[in-house]
């Protein structure tokens, strides 16, 4: 490939045409200006004849990044076991393996530290820049794409890629080409299979995408009367399976969202998808207490607390809105002292409180928290350089390969370390 850069007459008594011409050695296509191709484009290393541009579809790059964790950016998570951190992704283990060894949560802490973003951990273990602004990541990783002078090219749909020969060529849905050298897919999930075409034109296969990280529906039900309640430490489960989720539960005015909810949906992606999302759940309001332990601590307070109202001796400290539902859907009447509780009530409240059932009809995602399960299949790509095993000089990096985490900044983790891998490797 060649590119002209500048044009001179020399002043002579015939007229001549001095050309200087730059030869470009390799030019490289990434498709997709999220997490995944921004950060592949700040960290491929910059070389005489190296020509990179990002095609981006919309007109704006990193999105996904400016919305996470409501526009804080939920940038990775404080584990730092590999072993450990493998257990927070649903699938793509295989991959993960290598992948977060090469690239791990402390590499991408002292990525961004050594470019002057300050990262801190919350209790929970997610880690934010300091500056609480997802604005703060998305400039660091721009700016270092400058300096690589990195061009990324807005409203440019790639619908077909052809091999020919050495080259690719990439067909774009305003009919127009270009050709690379080496191309890098980073179009995050798709979430219907159709939309994978053509990528499996080219031979690989598509494991069938549907929807993680979604909120439970609980169409009409009683308890979203409480929208805005939360509890911080709550389990959810999947009745008739063994798959279960604890953390910060929220009552919505559709449902239930919330970590917990969402982790569960993750790890439930494809059983509930063939259930048309029509399931139930059981959820313990008091995290990872037992009926045992909590029939325990009833029986005490009926010995401690026997005559204050159980509506004003709220003994788990649950918020006030929930601790009274819970009373009165155990039968538990507004004037009826820990003392005097029935037998029966107290059997319906310890039943609410650690097992209470819920039936669920429908899910609802949102384009911040959504994450498909499904994509690349990973057999058909190496772990070592992210480059297919199908088709030479063509890579994948970040969700478009299936291989997703559970909320709380684990898929940027994959972003991050799949997009570094592909870029140390795709100019080799």
């Amino acid at each position: 490939m060649y590119k002209v850069i500048a044009s001179n007459f020399l002043p002579t008594s015939n007229l001549y045409i001095f050309t200087t011409i730059i030869n470009v050695l390799m030019k490289i296509a990434i498709v997709g200006a999220g997490a995944a191709g921004c950060f592949a484009a700040a960290n491929i290393v910059s070389q005489t004849g190296l020509e990179v541009v990002v095609y981006e579809k919309t007109g704006k790059p990193l999105q996904k990044v400016k919305a996470s964790g409501g526009g804080r950016c939920n940038v990775t998570h404080a584990i730092f076991d590999i072993p450990e951190l493998i257990t927070r992704y649903p699938r793509g283990k295989q991959l993960l393996r290598k992948t977060l060894y090469q690239f791990s949560p402390q590499h991408t802490i002292n990525w961004f530290e050594e470019r002057g973003v300050t990262l801190k951990t919350e209790a929970d273990g997610r880690m934010f820049p300091v500056t609480d602004s997802s604005e703060t990541i998305m400039e660091c990783i721009l700016e270092e794409m400058h300096k690589r002078n990195v061009h990324i090219a807005y409203h440019k749909q790639v619908v077909k890629i052809e091999k020919t020969g050495e080259e690719f060529v990439l067909y774009f849905a305003d009919k127009t080409t270009t050709v690379a050298d080496r191309v890098l897919i980073t179009t995050g999930g798709f979430p219907k299979a159709e939309q994978y075409q053509w990528l499996q034109v080219l031979g690989h296969t598509i494991q069938t995408p549907v929807p993680s990280l979604f909120t439970f529906n609980m169409p009409k039900h009683p308890i979203t009367e409480l929208m805005g309640v939360s509890v911080p430490n709550a389990t959810v489960k999947i009745a008739g399976t063994k798959i279960a989720e604890h953390g910060p539960l929220l009552i919505t005015h559709w449902g239930m969202s919330g970590p917990a909810v969402l982790r569960t949906s993750a790890w439930a992606a494809r059983e509930l998808n063939t259930r048309n999302y029509e399931f139930d759940i059981l959820v313990n309001w008091l995290g990872d207490v037992t009926e045992a332990d909590a029939r325990n601590t009833i029986l005490q307070a009926r010995v401690e607390y026997g005559k204050q109202l159980l509506r004003n001796k709220n003994i788990y400290n649950l918020p006030r809105r929930l601790w009274e539902y819970l009373l009165a859907d155990s039968g538990v009447g507004e004037d009826t002292r820990w003392g005097e509780l029935p037998a029966n009530a107290q059997n319906k409240l310890i039943e609410r409180l650690v097992h209470n059932l819920y039936s669920i009809k429908g899910k609802t995602t949102f384009k911040e928290e959504f994450v498909t399960c499904g994509g690349i299949s990973l057999g058909e790509i190496s772990a070592a350089t992210l480059e297919s095993k199908l088709v030479p000089g063509l890579y994948f990096a970040g969700e478009v390969m299936d291989a997703d985490g559970i909320t709380g900044g684990f898929n940027f983790q994959n972003a991050w370390s799949s997009a570094f891998i592909a870029a140390q490797n795709i100019t080799e």
